[in-house]
C-alpha cells in the first residue's frame, strides 16, 4: 500500500468519523435526549438546533468534513480548498487545546453524549492532526490564504457577542459577558485570536519545513 493510499484511507476515516459526530450529535439535540448546557431544558427545540450550529466545536468540525471531502475527491487546487483547510486545521486545533483546558466533560452526559463529546473534542482533532502532519497535502497552503482562512474564527467571535445579550445565552463560559463580565471576556477574545494567528503562521511554517524534508528524503 502506498502512502498516497494510506493518505487517502486515514483522510477517509477522519470524514467517516466527524460526520458520523455531528450527525449523532444533532440527532441526540432534535430528540430531546441531549441538552448541550442546563438553561436548554427550558428552551424551544428549535433555538436548540440553533444553538448547536452555534458551538465552535459543530462548525470546527463541519469545516474538518468539507476539507477532507475535498482531499479525498482531490479538488485540491483552488482557492476554497486552501483557506477551508487551512481554517479547519486551526479551528479543530483550538477546539482540542480549548478542551483539555477549560471544557471537561460534564458529569451528567449519558454515555451517547459521552461519546459524541470526546468524538467532537479529542478524536477528530487528533485524526486531523495526524493526516495533516504525515499525509498533507502538501505546498496547498499559502501566506496569501492565511488572513482569509482567519476570516471565519474572527466573524464567529463577533456573532456570539453580537448575538449573546439578546438571545441570554454564550456557547461557552469563557465568552458569557453576563457572567465574567465585558473585560474579561474581551481579553478571553483577544488570547483566542492570538492563538488563531500564531497556529495559522505555525501550520505554514511547518507545512513549508515538512516538504523540504520530504523533497531533501526524494532527492
Amino acid at each position: 500500500m502506498t502512502t498516497s493510499r494510506i493518505g487517502r484511507a486515514w483522510h477517509t476515516l477522519t470524514l467517516l468519523v466527524a460526520v458520523t459526530a455531528l450527525v449523532l450529535q444533532l440527532y441526540l439535540v432534535v430528540s430531546g435526549e441531549n441538552i448541550l448546557d442546563s438553561s436548554a431544558v427550558t428552551t424551544a427545540r428549535p433555538e436548540q438546533v440553533r444553538r448547536y450550529f452555534s458551538y465552535f466545536t459543530i462548525q470546527s468540525n463541519i469545516l474538518v468534513a468539507v476539507s477532507m471531502y475535498l482531499i479525498v475527491r482531490d479538488r485540491v487546487d483552488t482557492q476554497v480548498f486552501r483557506v477551508v483547510r487551512l481554517a479547519s486545521l486551526i479551528g479543530i486545533t483550538v477546539t482540542g487545546i480549548v478542551a483539555a483546558v477549560a471544557l471537561p466533560p460534564s458529569p451528567t452526559y449519558t454515555t451517547a453524549n459521552l461519546v459524541c463529546d470526546r468524538l467532537l473534542h479529542v478524536v477528530v482533532p487528533s485524526l486531523t492532526f495526524v493526516g495533516w502532519a504525515f499525509f498533507g497535502p502538501r505546498e496547498k497552503v499559502t501566506r496569501e490564504d492565511l488572513l482569509p482562512s482567519l476570516i471565519w474564527p474572527v466573524l464567529w467571535l463577533a456573532a456570539t457577542l453580537a448575538l449573546g445579550p439578546f438571545v441570554g445565552w454564550y456557547p461557552y463560559p469563557f465568552l458569557n459577558v453576563g457572567t465574567i463580565g465585558l473585560g474579561r471576556t474581551l481579553l478571553n477574545c483577544a488570547v483566542i485570536s492570538v492563538l488563531f494567528l500564531a497556529l495559522g503562521g505555525l501550520a505554514l511554517w511547518a507545512d513549508r519545513r515538512l516538504s523540504r524534508e520530504r523533497a531533501t528524503m526524494s532527492a
